[in-house]
């Protein structure tokens, strides 16, 4: 357990019961930047392989160096936030992450662009822990549920309208600029937020001095290893045709991880500061949070992906097009995850196998509209719309639910697990159901597409099923 000495405390001076608005907004924005440019780049990626002449690994690298680094460095994020202030941790990533990103904008090649996605993901990794923390410490009571409504509703939301917001900026080729303003957008709104943030944000200020031990570098060490093994496989393996190396990876990532529990456990006991404290996983609500998150984002990031897959290259459709097919999921999942709370308090308990279900029935229904190798018609926007609703319903109460009960000392380790499961969940589904989609792919052309996408929906329908059984249900607080 980190002792109470070395924590930073935050100031209630610029506190949110006075100002509950602008701070919100400024963690928020800064969150759902960060968060859509795990999918932005998708829609653009194209356009970036020809432009660059980037071979298909280096063009892997680029769309998933951020999510490496992202998903490797969250947790580390969110123990340097506690131990040197969120305020000052949050300022500094979104700094390195605006920088990152008008670097990306003006790359010369593929390996620069990897670099420097990489660093874009790295800058995330210290910035988005602090968000959840800043609210976990800064709002109360129903201001804190209404808080983490808004968050869960801004964390998958990202994904969707990363999708759409690419198509809309390749298609437009600002300038002649190509896929560059997929990076550079996000540098006036990071520069506009650097500036808002260091109005609003409240200061740190320190008890004690920190010492270099509380940082947990062996505990860091094993933790960036055993996600390493698991991200790097399941991001390359794929396009390599699952070699032997990655699935000693994948093999050897439970047994780091398993040693990484072992050590963090032993260094709490001896009353050291471990990177996540032992006691944050017996939360109430945590574990079921923890498996219910992984598995929607899995599906979420599946689903996308493997329709983006069959959209422009099944159907054709250009990047703009293949965006904007994405909307109604993106509203209606943004819509639910705000109000969700007004439903009657007795509907509760059944909101996340009920958003499993309703997932499950949804992924289905656009599976069948698709089959013939056709676009769907109007009938697919009322059926993705289903989807968000579902999505939403699956994510945000097993979120609120989870944090409810989380002390402002444990906010750091509660963000940094979570953010980081999130993460993980939608590698994963990107893995498993893209293998799956290009596994069924028997040929070129529409219909090939379609029937690898109906055999994806099925294997997405089955996991959400499987989530609605799983995740048990409790009332979120």
């Amino acid at each position: 357990m980190t002792p109470t000495t070395t924590r930073p405390a935050l100031s209630k001076d610029g506190g949110t019961d006075n100002r509950p608005g602008p701070l919100l907004g400024v963690l928020l924005a800064a969150q759902f930047m960060a968060l859509l440019d795990v999918f932005i780049v998708n829609v653009a990626a194209p356009t970036i392989r020809a432009e660059l002449s980037a071979s298909g690994a280096a063009l892997q690298l680029v769309v998933a160096g951020y999510a490496i680094a992202y998903a490797v460095l969250l947790i580390t994020g969110a123990r340097l936030g506690d131990l040197f202030g969120h305020r000052r941790m949050y300022l500094f990533g979104l700094a390195l992450f605006t920088a990152a990103s008008l670097a990306c904008g003006l790359a010369a090649g593929p390996g620069q662009l990897t670099a420097f996605r990489l660093a874009q993901g790295a800058g995330a990794a210290l910035m988005i822990p602090q968000v959840l923390s800043l609210i976990q410490r800064h709002f109360t009571g129903e201001r804190r549920a209404r808080a983490l409504s808004a968050y869960s509703a801004v964390l998958a939301t990202g994904a969707a309208a990363g999708q759409v917001v690419g198509g809309v900026l390749v298609s437009a080729d600002l300038f002649g600029t190509g896929w560059r303003p997929v990076f550079l957008v996000n540098v006036p709104i990071g520069v506009v937020l650097l500036v808002l943030g260091a109005r609003v944000l409240p200061r740190d200020t320190r008890t004690a001095p920190t010492r270099a031990r509380d940082l947990d570098l062996p505990g860091l060490l094993l933790l960036a290893a055993a996600v390493s093994l698991l991200t790097v496989p399941l991001v390359l393996g794929q396009e390599q045709d699952w070699p032997l190396w990655s699935w000693l990876s994948l093999g050897g990532s439970p047994v780091l991880l398993a040693l990484f529990g072992a050590y963090e456990s032993g260094l709490a006991r001896r009353g050291g500061a471990p990177l996540i404290a032992p006691r944050v996983l017996w939360l109430p609500g945590m574990g079921r949070a923890v498996l219910g998150i992984a598995m929607v984002m899995g599906v979420n990031a599946g689903f996308l992906f493997t329709l983006t897959l069959h959209l422009q290259g099944g159907l054709g459709h250009s990047a703009l097009r293949a965006g904007l097919t994405f909307g109604p999921a993106a509203v209606v999942f943004g819509t639910v995850g705000l109000t969700w709370r007004r439903l009657p308090a007795r509907l509760h308990r059944a909101l996340v196998p009920g958003g499993f279900l309703v997932t499950a029935a949804a992924v289905i229904a656009v599976g069948l509209l698709l089959a013939d190798g056709g676009t769907g018609g109007w009938g697919l926007y009322p059926a993705l719309g289903a989807l968000g609703a579902g999505i939403a319903l699956a994510f945000s109460p097993a979120l609120t639910g989870a944090l409810a009960t989380v002390r402002p000392e444990d906010a750091a380790d509660a963000s940094g697990l979570l953010a980081t499961v999130t993460q993980l969940g939608q590698l994963i589904g990107v893995a498993a159901f893209g293998t799956v989609f290009l596994a069924a792919a028997a040929g070129t052309g529409a219909r090939a597409s379609a029937d690898a996408l109906w055999a994806t929906t099925l294997a997405l329908a089955v996991a959400a099923l499987i989530g609605a059984v799983a995740v048990p249900s409790r009332r979120a607080r």
